[in-house]
């Protein structure tokens, strides 16, 4: 099914249902959750998710898994073809329970362009249901990216980390944001690995790879995002890309044919 309104067809009685969708720059969809499981995958164009938990930024050709009852809007950077499954949460126990940002296969990519264009009550006992059942078990097999970011809950915690997010740079300190907060470092220390999961230093960098990315995205060269971080240079950027996510920003660069 494509260009059609999931809630039009969650209560379809099929396991897994496929929508896809095409959105123009800046189409920004509010906050909404669903009944079912869902991979979002981005086919072309590259899409910022938020939820309350954190902030998950999804390139060309990479999906996110979203868990039912998660609260999440979607904002798309340049143009978007998604191409979307909804499971009924029963249909399989090793999926993930947390959002995820995942690695395409080639032959996940395939499946989920063929599922697109399945009627919403397929046949289960023929090649369509063969399909569904073949996607499922790609899914559960697929690789993890680091491409999000925690977020805190505590309101005056949360405001300086979206603050972060919005202008990063590898300068500031713990002490900056101790005395920002009026707090004490241990106090500080301590509150922000139990709101996020990690250090200050790891959160930090973090958010320079999730503020980057759309930028890498829309074309921005590397030097530019460097030197507007508060890089020293292009290299000390690409050292921390790397060893943040494995590869260099030029993976990322530019925005991927249409499949």
């Amino acid at each position: 099914m494509r260009n059609a309104n999931v809630d039009d067809y969650e209560a379809t009685p099929r396991p897994i249902i496929s929508v896809g969708n095409d959105y123009a720059p800046g189409v920004a969809r509010g906050s909404h959750q669903h009944r079912r499981n869902q991979l979002l995958y981005g086919a072309t164009g590259l899409m910022i998710v938020t939820t309350p938990q954190g902030r998950w930024v999804v390139p060309p050709q990479r999906a996110l898994w979203i868990p039912a009852g998660i609260y999440h809007d979607v904002y798309a950077v340049g143009p978007v073809t998604t191409r979307s499954i909804f499971l009924e949460p029963a249909v399989s126990r090793k999926l993930p329970r947390e959002c995820r940002v995942l690695g395409i296969t080639p032959l996940a990519r395939a499946l989920l362009l063929e599922a697109v264009d399945l009627p919403a009550k397929y046949d289960v006992h023929a090649r369509a249901g063969l399909i569904m059942r073949l996607l499922i078990a790609e899914i559960e097999q697929l690789p993890t990216l680091p491409l999000n970011i925690s977020l805190p809950t505590v309101p005056k915690l949360a405001a300086r980390c979206r603050a972060f997010l919005d202008k990063p740079t590898p300068h500031e300190t713990i002490d900056d944001w101790c005395a920002a907060l009026a707090m004490s470092r241990r106090s500080f220390t301590r509150l922000f690995r139990e709101q996020t999961g990690t250090s200050f230093a790891a959160w930090c960098r973090q958010a320079c790879i999730v503020a980057a990315l759309p930028r890498l995205a829309a074309g921005d060269s590397i030097t530019t995002i460097a030197l507007d971080f508060g890089y020293a240079n292009p290299s000390a950027f690409t050292q921390m890309f790397r060893s943040q996510t494995g590869v260099a920003p030029s993976a990322y660069a530019g925005v991927a044919p249409a499949v």
